[in-house]
C-alpha cells in the first residue's frame, strides 16, 4: 500500500471511524445486553433505510425498556411499533416489530438470552458463526455481516472482519479491496473502526470527496 493510501485511511478513520454501536450509545463488551443491542442494531441497519434512522430506532427501543431478549419478547407488538416510530423507523416498522419479537423468543429458547452461547456453539468457526446468526429471525447475510463487523473487537476470532460493503468503500477511495492489505495499511487502527469508516464511504460520495481532498 502506498504512503498516499495510508494517509487516506488515517484521514478517513480520524473523521469517520466511529462504530455504529458507539453511535447508538452501546458500550460494547462481551456481555449479554450490549451484544443483544448490537444484534438489534444490525437487524435495523440491514434494511434499506438510512443508517442514522436505524441508529435512532435502536436508541428508542432501549429507551422504551426493550434492552434484552426477555423485555423485547414481553413487550407488545404495538409497543415495539411505537418505539420504532419514535426513532423514525416507519417504512418497515410493522414487519420489523414482529421479527424482533420472534427473534427474542428464539434467543431465549435456544441460547438462554445470551449470544455468547451462540458464539460457543460456533466453536471459533467464523463461517459457522455467520450461519448461526442467520437463524435468528430478521437476520440475513447482511445483518450477520454488520453484527460481526461491529463485535469483532470483543469476538476477536472474527477479526479482521471487513465485509463486502466496507470493500465497496475501499474501492471508492482508491484503496486495495483486500481485507488483509487494508488492515496492514491501517496499522494500529482497530479493524471495527476501519470497517465502519469504509462503510460510511460506501454510502456517501460526498464523504469520499471530502476525505480524498483532505488527504491531498
Amino acid at each position: 500500500m502506498s504512503d498516499k493510501q495510508q494517509h487516506v485511511i488515517k484521514e478517513l478513520v480520524s473523521s469517520y471511524g466511529r462504530t455504529y454501536a458507539e453511535e447508538a450509545g452501546i458500550r460494547l463488551t462481551n456481555t449479554p445486553q450490549p451484544l443483544y443491542r448490537t444484534l438489534v442494531l444490525a437487524h435495523l441497519l440491514s434494511a434499506r433505510i438510512r443508517a442514522s434512522t436505524a441508529v435512532a430506532a435502536t436508541r428508542a427501543l432501549y429507551d422504551a425498556g426493550m434492552r434484552d431478549p426477555r423485555s423485547m419478547a414481553e413487550a407488545t407488538w404495538q409497543q415495539r411499533v411505537d418505539a420504532l416510530g419514535r426513532g423514525g423507523y416507519r417504512r418497515y416498522d410493522e414487519r420489523t416489530a414482529a421479527q424482533l419479537g420472534e427473534a427474542a423468543e428464539l434467543l431465549i429458547e435456544r441460547w438462554g438470552s445470551d449470544l455468547r452461547r451462540l458464539r460457543e456453539e460456533a466453536d471459533g468457526d467464523v463461517s459457522r458463526l455467520r450461519r448461526l446468526l442467520q437463524e435468528v429471525t430478521g437476520i440475513g447475510p447482511t445483518g450477520a455481516d454488520i453484527f460481526l463487523r461491529e463485535v469483532q473487537s470483543v469476538w476477536p476470532e472474527a477479526a479482521p472482519y471487513i465485509d463486502a460493503k466496507a470493500l465497496d468503500g475501499a474501492r471508492r477511495l482508491g484503496l486495495p479491496d483486500e481485507p488483509d492489505q487494508l488492515v496492514k495499511g491501517a496499522g494500529p487502527i482497530e479493524p471495527a473502526e476501519l470497517a465502519a469508516a469504509l462503510v460510511r464511504a460506501a454510502l456517501d460520495k460526498k464523504l469520499v470527496d471530502e476525505v480524498l481532498a483532505k488527504a491531498g
